[in-house]
């Protein structure tokens, strides 16, 4: 299983295993209480593959934090940071991503790492694959593409391209009644 099958719901509590595609949404099993849902296409939603912790230099992606934890805890389970002091919070996570920023990664970015790690190791999901090479290679394409697209036109051209409006008749309130346009009668 890959890290991008997991998604975080926005409003949700816990974690979702991604299950299928459907027309208005998707469906999605819950990591909790293993009942399936429809999650509308409007939700707000991150797939754990995408998520990253701020560090001193470049990001770190959350399978090093999970991987982290794993080896700290031997794959058991972590401390609950529900039940956990702050100070206590921050350094068990300084132990496990030393140059993690402190600035911009909140308390509760910490325990919610540490609650997703729990959820996962609970249901035997720890061991899931991450393709950095298959990343990679669709960062350099979606780079070329982006250099090969070509330029917009201006848009001072595009609205002399643009006809000229056409007359539109009067409503049919300032025309007369039942909509009907008034027009001169013939002769007889």
């Amino acid at each position: 299983m890959e890290l991008k099958e997991i998604l975080a719901v926005t409003g949700q509590p816990g974690l979702f295993k991604l299950i299928s595609k459907g027309w208005g949404g998707i469906i999605v099993e819950s990591l909790v209480d293993k009942r399936r849902v429809n999650i509308p296409i409007s939700a707000k939603m991150s797939n754990l593959g995408d998520v990253a912790v701020f560090t001193s230099g470049e990001e770190a992606p959350l399978h090093v934090v999970l991987k982290a934890l794993k080896e700290k805890c031997n794959g058991e389970q972590s401390i609950d940071p529900k039940a956990t002091g702050d100070e206590q919070l921050r350094s068990y996570f300084a132990e496990l991503l030393p140059t993690y920023d402190k600035e911009r990664v909140y308390l509760s970015d910490i325990k919610k790492m540490i609650a997703w790690y729990n959820l996962l190791q609970k249901n035997e999901m720890l061991d899931f694959e991450v393709k950095e090479e298959e990343a990679a290679e669709e960062d350099k394409a979606a780079a070329a593409t982006a250099e090969k697209a070509p330029a917009k036109a201006p848009a001072k051209a595009a609205k002399k391209a643009a006809p000229a409006k056409s007359f539109k008749p009067a409503s049919s309130k300032a025309a007369g009644s039942a909509g009907k346009v008034n027009a001169p009668r013939k002769a007889q």
